[in-house]
């Protein structure tokens, strides 16, 4: 049975592009029904098309991925996966925009040390840039806060009728109906103001 080749393909969410990663597929020569595409994040490797893929790789065959932070981004986990396929399935792993990570070339020991080597730097690399993005992501976070931005589903105004319905209602005057009647709200939107209200 010949060799086969397969592509994996991974974008983060939906509605980033997996042009350029396909272009460097297609360059190849790989077949379209061979590259597997996941659009989700690199934080695990329960992604049902990468999953799929591995069902279908058998020794000898090649796995190219456009770079190493496209197989995932957690330095223990790529090395574990790495290691998985290269060792236990005895495929091969082509990284397109590192040459030295190419599992092919390296028969003896020096080249699989500098391979291993590069491969190390590389996830560590990987997984320092997703800890940088989370630092920041939480950084902004703590600054829009700090600068009064509200960042989740903007407060609605509070109206001078709901005003004086919630004292009514809170003071055992009327009924909580009642009080939406007077406020011209909905139950949800009631209570909703009535915790802004009550926060403020």
């Amino acid at each position: 049975m010949d060799n086969k080749e397969f592509g994996y393909v991974r974008v983060s969410s939906n509605d980033q592009n997996e042009t350029q990663q396909l272009d460097s597929m297609y360059a190849i020569g790989i077949d379209e029904r061979d590259i597997h595409i996941d659009k989700q994040s690199g934080k695990d490797f329960n992604r049902p098309q990468y999953q799929a893929l591995k069902l279908r790789l058998r020794k000898g065959d090649t796995l190219y991925i456009h770079s190493l932070d496209r197989l995932g981004r957690n330095k223990k986990v790529i090395l574990d996966e790495w290691k998985d396929i290269t060792q236990n399935i005895e495929a091969h792993i082509v990284v397109i925009d590192m040459p030295l990570l190419d599992t092919r070339k390296y028969n003896d020991s020096i080249g699989s040390f500098v391979a291993d080597l590069v491969l190390q730097v590389l996830s560590w690399i990987a997984e320092e840039e997703r800890m940088k993005i989370k630092t920041r992501q939480a950084e902004g976070i703590a600054s829009a806060k700090a600068h009064g931005k509200h960042l989740g589903r903007p407060k609605t105004s509070i109206t001078s009728e709901f005003e004086q319905a919630y004292k009514q209602w809170k003071a055992g005057d009327i009924t909580a109906v009642e009080a939406m009647k007077k406020s011209n709200l909905t139950k949800a939107t009631f209570y909703r103001k009535v915790k802004e209200y009550e926060a403020s």
